[in-house]
Parts: structure tokens; C-alpha cells; sequence
């Protein structure tokens, strides 16, 4: 009696630009249920394909971010807050820092909310701060997103390289 084949999930479309759930816990060192809970809060809502959620770079770095925030302590009503700045303000620049062709700074004490590409200019921010300032460097996790920092997509599946290694 044959066992029937185990049924495998196809891999998604392998694109420099989409990131699959585990791979968007890794970078933003969170946990799978909380990347659900902030798409169910539509705090970063993925594409979904299936039941796969399916990250673009911008919403990866939008991740990594509230994240980094999330560390310091911040309430997801400031967290909503520098999303909403974030979608205003960065979309502009998000493909240079993107590309590597520049620097880019977050910096926020919660009310407040800066995106400097301009080292003199965090600097000054930074003095003149009357309450504490939080700092993110969004191109240091822009650059863990560049091809470097990801690890190719296999085209085989398991079985299969077993099977070619056995014989």
C-alpha cells in the first residue's frame, strides 16, 4: 500500500521586494504572533497570499522600526503616531535609503518626530532636546535588506535534494 505524497505549500514568487513572515521576525528580531497582532491592529498590514503574509522592503522597514521603538517603550499610540509621520514624510526618500545612496536618522521623544539625513543636523537636534531623544538608524536596517543580508531563495524542495543526494 502507497503512503500518499506529503502535500508542501509552493514557495511564494521569489522577489528581491517581498519577505515572507519568518524572514521579517528574524530582521526585526520579533515573534511570528507579534507580526499578526500588528497586521490585526493594522499597525503594518502585508499582502497576503493565502494565509502567507507577504512584507514588501518599506513595510520591512517600517517593522524594524516600530520595533527598535517598541524596545525603548513606546506606547503603540506614539508608535501610531510615528507611522503615520513615517508614511507622510518617508515615502519621498524610503528608495534612496533603499539604494544605499544615503543616510537616514529617526529620531523622536514621542511628541516630536525628526527624519534627518544629515549628521550635522541629528547632532543639533540631539543638543537643543529638551526631554530625551530616541534615535533609529533607518539605513542600517535598510542595509540588512540589501542582497548581502538576504539569503537566496532554493528552487528545490527537500525531498528533492534528498533524493539527488542518494543516488
Amino acid at each position: 500500500m502507497l503512503k500518499p505524497a506529503k502535500k508542501t505549500r509552493p514557495d511564494p514568487p521569489a522577489t528581491p521586494s517581498a519577505y515572507a513572515s519568518s524572514e521579517v521576525a528574524k530582521l526585526a528580531r520579533v515573534s511570528l504572533r507579534q507580526l499578526q497582532w500588528w497586521d490585526e491592529k493594522h499597525v503594518v498590514s502585508p499582502q497576503h497570499q493565502g494565509h502567507r503574509r507577504m512584507y514588501s522592503a518599506e513595510e520591512v522597514l517600517e517593522v524594524t522600526v516600530i520595533a527598535e521603538l517598541r524596545r525603548k517603550g513606546f506606547s503603540l499610540q506614539k508608535l501610531r503616531r510615528v507611522l503615520r509621520y513615517l508614511h507622510r514624510d518617508m515615502d519621498r526618500r524610503l528608495s534612496d535609503v533603499l539604494a544605499g545612496e544615503s543616510s537616514m536618522h529617526l529620531l523622536t521623544d514621542g511628541k516630536s518626530i525628526y527624519l534627518e539625513d544629515s549628521q550635522e543636523r541629528v547632532i543639533d537636534i540631539l543638543k537643543n532636546a529638551r526631554q530625551p531623544m530616541f534615535l533609529v538608524c533607518v539605513s542600517d536596517y535598510a542595509r540588512r535588506l540589501g542582497p548581502q543580508g538576504r539569503k537566496p531563495v532554493r528552487a528545490e524542495t527537500a525531498p528533492a535534494v534528498r533524493k539527488a543526494r542518494a543516488s
